[in-house]
């Protein structure tokens, strides 16, 4: 059995590394943005923007704990 404070640190441990990998790959996408070395266009901007977001949005939801409501008529 995993103890607590193994659970925990291996949530860190796992956690900072996976968030350092997305923040590099972000900015490494940003380097797409110069005009000078490539084409494209606003809508294809929104794209990808769109499905960051919404990757974001349903990962964190994820992390969110919802109390669990019993029916009731």
């Amino acid at each position: 059995m995993i103890k607590e404070t193994e659970k925990r640190e291996r949530f860190k441990r796992l956690a900072t590394q996976r968030t350092n990998v997305v923040l590099k790959k972000l900015k490494i996408l940003g380097n797409c943005s110069n005009r000078s070395t490539y084409e494209y266009t606003e809508d294809e901007v929104s794209k990808i923007f769109s499905e960051i977001d919404k990757t974001v949005k349903n990962t964190k939801a994820k992390f969110h704990f919802t109390k669990s409501k019993k029916f009731k008529l």
